[in-house]
């Protein structure tokens, strides 16, 4: 069992980092091989609309023809067992860097057929970890649950099974005091973080538990 997360934050360290490096040692805890691949460091670029991936007989069809640092990542992707991806949510979306990998991610096993049918020849679990700054009332208001079941859609056509785990009104700073900040209330957030992050830590370790557990026959 190999599970790979994917950290669309570029902080390494911060709240989309540790909940993917929590779900990577409740795998790990079931026996799984783990991998975290952090997009930041790595230079590439969203897909480039060559349709190399869906050329008929050619050499490229089914996979993304793009060489760049992120095709052996890819490459890596389409033999996990499991995949975490994970990203703060920028201007109400995902990363640039994470958006540009999913494109890369799925679109070369979508096919233009009715019902887009997958390429992909398995069924493997998936899961989405979104972190954001806002708290969870809000969601549906300002049209996150939209793009996030869009994204966890996707994922399920595409690989199978995909669940959400959500980190919301999270701390963004180590000190409010040093940033023009003041929409937000620095000690709540600070108590947030001390009493419901750890929370949050949990459920990204019982997930990737679950995530290690055998799929079901059939």
């Amino acid at each position: 069992m190999r599970i790979m997360a994917i950290n669309g934050s570029p902080r390494k360290k911060w709240n989309t980092a540790t909940l993917l490096g929590k779900a990577l040692e409740g795998a790990a805890g079931k026996g799984a091989e783990t991998e975290l691949v952090h997009l930041y460091d790595l230079d590439f670029k969203g897909c480039i609309s060559c349709f190399e991936c869906k050329r008929i007989g050619g050499k490229n069809y089914g996979r993304c023809a793009v060489k760049d640092a992120l095709a052996p990542v890819l490459e890596r992707a389409a033999t996990a067992d499991a995949l975490i991806l994970g990203t703060p949510i920028y201007f109400g979306a995902e990363t640039g860097e994470m958006r540009s990998f999913f494109e890369r991610l799925c679109f070369p096993f979508l096919t233009y057929t009715p019902g887009y049918a997958s390429l992909f020849s398995r069924k493997i679990r998936t899961a989405l970890v979104y972190t954001m700054n806002v708290p969870e009332s809000v969601l549906g208001q300002w049209g996150y649950t939209v793009f996030m079941e869009r994204g966890r859609a996707v994922l399920e056509r595409t690989f199978g099974a995909c669940e959400l785990l959500l980190a919301t009104d999270t701390m963004q700073f180590a000190d409010y005091g040093k940033y023009l900040s003041t929409v937000w209330d620095a000690a709540a957030k600070r108590k947030r973080h001390e009493e419901v992050f750890p929370g949050d830590c949990a459920r990204a370790f019982a997930l990737g538990e679950r995530l290690a557990a055998p799929l079901a026959a059939g």
